[in-house]
């Protein structure tokens, strides 16, 4: 059962335009818990969704989270709610960190962000400049005034290992990691948050530079989802049922359908919160959450997104 503390909304303005910067602390005398690097909280929204957003702060700062909230016009409603109905003073329940972006000790780490996708970046980078570490912080964005973070990054300590790429200002990240990667040292660790085709371009780029894909890590904040294909059977174990998932169906659509309700939140294969054991059967893996090494393994299904390459799955649900 995921663990849920009772907060209070602080210090919640607006930056670069469309973006809520706000903090949590605790409603009452529980303590929060420490965070971590690239990890992130569920936050129970207003309007009834629950929605992940990664913790943007320094991680020595004890009993308080800090989120940055991009109001996105493509938003099923989670980051618009967040931006519209978060208010100073508002009480709201939001989960223990969760982290499935970690940072790994590196002889240098390489940071690199597209617009909203600084955020965890931000919290990676206050840590490796308090153990003293060999790092570097990319920002790459439309302008400076349409980014959130830029006073803080350019006033405080994260400064001397900064560079911001904002296409106003007529950078081109592209064209200087084109150029600046070859001066990367092959056992450095790259991290990419940010747009899908941002994310893609700089893997892509990193990859055919050989670097290894156990140093490339990536956070996805919102993808589009396929969930085209054959009508297929889902045996659900435990509960003794089984369901016929349509075409063009999800797995979790199917199982609610037939009163089974599996714990649920992003809906995009990002999160993990629906993650399900497989004992039969080969799923048809569309999310972005696993690695290629545990999609290949079988063993889990993320059933908000993933179909099945097989005619029948069973599930331990």
């Amino acid at each position: 059962m995921t663990t849920l503390y009772d907060v209070v909304v602080k210090n919640r303005h607006v930056e670069g335009g469309n973006i809520a910067v706000m903090e949590f602390e605790s409603a009452n005398a529980e303590v929060l818990p420490q965070i971590e690097a690239g990890a992130h909280i569920d936050v129970h929204l207003p309007n009834g969704m629950v929605r992940q957003y990664s913790l943007c702060q320094n991680p020595n700062q004890a009993g308080k989270f800090r989120l940055g909230i991009l109001r996105d016009a493509e938003s099923r409603g989670g980051s618009i709610s967040a931006f519209d109905d978060l208010k100073d003073g508002m009480h709201i329940q939001v989960s223990a960190p969760k982290n499935l972006f970690p940072l790994y000790p590196a002889k240098h780490t390489v940071l690199i962000g597209g617009g909203i996708g600084i955020t965890p970046l931000i919290t990676m980078a206050y840590q490796l400049a308090h153990e003293g570490a060999s790092f570097e912080l990319h920002y790459c964005g439309a302008s400076e005034d349409r980014c959130a973070f830029v006073n803080e990054i350019k006033n405080g300590e994260l400064a001397p290992f900064t560079t911001f790429h904002f296409k106003s200002e007529g950078a081109s990240h592209r064209q200087f990691f084109e150029a600046s990667i070859q001066d990367i040292d092959v056992t450095s660790h790259i991290y990419t948050c940010g747009p899908v085709g941002f994310m893609d371009w700089v893997i892509n780029l990193a990859t055919t530079h050989n670097f290894p894909q156990a140093q490339i890590h990536k956070e996805y904040f919102q993808v589009e989802t396929d969930t085209s294909g054959d009508a297929f059977e889902v045996i659900a174990e435990r509960s003794g049922k089984i369901i016929l998932v349509d075409a063009g169906e999800t797995i979790l659509q199917a199982l609610a359908k037939q009163g089974i309700n599996i714990e649920m939140s992003c809906e995009q294969g990002v999160c993990g919160t629906c993650m399900c054991d497989v004992i039969e059967g080969e799923p048809d893996h569309r999310d972005v959450y696993f690695t290629d090494e545990e999609k290949a393994s079988n063993e889990q299904i993320l059933v908000c997104c993933s179909r099945s390459k097989s005619s029948r799955l069973v599930l331990d649900i």
